[in-house]
């Protein structure tokens, strides 16, 4: 992922309370079953941190996570890079209470370009990793 390309956007709705999609975004518990099973801490206010391991064959991405913007049952946005790898970015998760439902849009913008040679870094694997996350698991999630 580089700073030359458009940022990833990936957009969802969900037939469900503005709430319940805040919870499952913002709460450890729930964020455990449908983003990072070993995300061990996380709190949605400006200024946290938190960092926890993924481990891809011999590749270990040691993900750094600082928290921006919180504004309630609205947004979140966070600094998202990697210990081991150049790289920086932020992720912006915002909500819309549309048509009875809510609209999830999710912005990923590199700010710092992320290294070559990486698989995981390159655009299709970011816009996989997130369509993965959003409109597959996080939808099963809120469907149960």
């Amino acid at each position: 992922m580089k700073t030359s390309e458009d940022p990833v956007i990936v957009e969802q709705s969900f037939n469900t309370t503005v709430d319940k999609v805040w919870r499952a975004i913002t709460n450890r518990d729930e964020m455990i079953q449908w983003f990072f099973p070993n995300i061990e801490t996380f709190s949605p206010e400006v200024g946290f941190e938190t960092q926890f391991e993924v481990n891809v064959e011999d590749r270990t991405f040691t993900h750094l996570w600082k928290l921006t913007e919180v504004v309630p049952f609205k947004s979140i946005k966070y600094n998202w890079r990697y210990q081991e790898y150049a790289g920086n970015s932020f992720v912006n998760f915002e909500l819309f209470e549309e048509n009875g439902g809510v609209n999830l849009k999710l912005t990923h913008s590199v700010i710092e370009d992320f290294e070559s040679g990486i698989p995981e870094f390159n655009r299709d694997s970011c816009v996989g990793g997130w369509n993965y996350f959003i409109n597959q698991n996080l939808t099963k999630y809120l469907e149960e």
